[in-house]
């Protein structure tokens, strides 16, 4: 298929919010300038697998403008922005396979479609696009120059394939760039998680108990953002450092068996699987509301949920009722999907202003380096996070100092002293 989108109707409504973000996100518009001078990726062909909303859009449009064909799917079935993905085709000429909503086996149709383009460079959210290439398609594999990886969740799984030495081709962990995780995952995440369980809930959340599940950077954002409309907050962690930094933060920490029995709304942001278990289901309160922030929905055990529920229902857009059998009800938001794409819009476009930033000039750097990789797993070259950072500064009309010799020569040596 040409592409597979839900109504080419919508492409005016995506067109005017395609450009709205793009307003927002000076950085890469920077990029998308030289691109269109340089044409680097002229004859390259690069199939991402991300969430199809607006600052999407505009990374597609920067990596056309330079040159490449692009082919875009989504990175889960309810993250696509339809208006998005429609005005991409109509008014960009850019393939997309994606339509919120679609069944497991229509987002694996769609995988497939962009795989059999057979990319040079590929981009993924969450391993899914990488893995699924490697698994059905292993000779193609081995043709791909390289690819990022945008998520925490996608990294662990591309260093495991590294470890098992079952990875063709070398990875740039774009998540592990700092101008993406303490900005994106911090700043993003936090408020568009809120965003969404506001929108989806429309319930307050000032003196509410607000359980955050991992302190990672997403979790931090989330428990500050939640503090900050004047919930208490309860920090559940496995890692003793992450634990003793939440509480140095002012945060409540205990175990979930402890937090469940408190909590009016619970966000999952772990990148692991079952953190919500039956157990803390049979404990929790009468309403209590539980969303998910991590890439997939394995974080809540929802089969177990299912089992112990007499009855479900949609009570709200994305709030689905589950009715026990001593008659308390939980409510889950969005499936337990990414509740900040599914029942909003995901991160605002200033902060994914440097997350694709840092992708582009990945892109660019596996297309002029990765003869010289190993397949493995790497991080964002210092270089680029720099650029980004000082990009975006100057975008704000920030100034910085400049070390001056004396104290590059100072930094450099070891004779001086008290």
């Amino acid at each position: 298929m040409d592409y597979h989108v839900k109504d080419m109707n919508l492409a005016e409504a995506g067109k005017n919010r395609i450009e709205w973000a793009e307003k927002d996100m000076p950085v890469l518009r920077s990029i998308r300038e030289r691109f269109s001078r340089e044409k680097p990726f002229k004859g390259v062909r690069i199939s991402a697998c991300l969430h199809v909303t607006t600052e999407t859009a505009n990374l597609a449009i920067t990596l056309k403008e330079g040159g490449a064909e692009v082919f875009l799917t989504a990175s889960n079935p309810l993250s696509t922005q339809d208006d998005v993905a429609s005005a991409l085709v109509k008014y960009f000429d850019i393939p997309v396979f994606a339509i919120k909503g679609e069944d497991t086996e229509t987002y694996y149709m769609h995988l497939r479609e962009v795989i059999k383009r057979e990319p040079h460079i590929v981009i993924d959210d969450g391993a899914d696009l990488i893995s699924t290439l490697h698994k059905e398609f292993p000779e193609m594999a081995g043709r791909v120059y390289g690819g990022m990886e945008e998520t925490t969740t996608g990294v662990i799984r591309l260093k495991a394939m590294a470890k098992d030495g079952f990875l063709k081709f070398p990875i740039i962990a774009v998540n592990d760039a700092y101008t993406k995780h303490m900005f994106d995952n911090r700043y993003g995440t936090g408020q568009s998680t809120i965003d969404a369980i506001m929108r989806a809930t429309n319930r307050l959340l000032s003196g509410s108990y607000f359980v955050v599940a991992g302190y990672g950077w997403c979790g931090k954002g989330v428990a500050q953002r939640a503090r900050g409309m004047g919930a208490t907050v309860i920090v559940c962690e496995v890692d003793p450092i992450k634990a003793l930094e939440a509480k140095m933060d002012g945060f409540l920490v205990m175990p979930m068996s402890e937090a469940c029995k408190l909590g009016d709304f619970f966000v999952t942001v772990t990148g692991n699987t079952s953190v919500i278990r039956r157990e803390h289901f049979e404990n929790m309160k009468d309403g209590a509301i539980v969303s998910n922030s991590g890439h997939f929905n394995v974080e809540i055990d929802i089969p177990a949920l299912e089992e112990m529920s007499l009855s479900k229902r949609e009570i709200r857009p994305f709030v689905e009722e589950y009715t026990l059998r001593d008659g308390r009800r939980i409510y889950l938001l969005a499936q337990g999907r990414l509740v900040n794409l599914a029942s909003a819009e995901g991160h605002p476009a200033s902060v994914m202003d440097m997350s694709f930033a840092n992708q582009a000039l990945s892109a660019e750097y596996i297309l002029y380096n990765h003869r010289n990789l190993e397949k493995n797993v790497y991080r964002v070259p210092e270089e680029i996070d720099r650029q980004v950072a000082s990009l975006k500064l100057k975008s704000m009309g920030v100034e910085i100092d400049e070390l001056t010799q004396e104290q590059v020569a100072y930094l450099s040596s070891w004779e001086h002293g008290t």
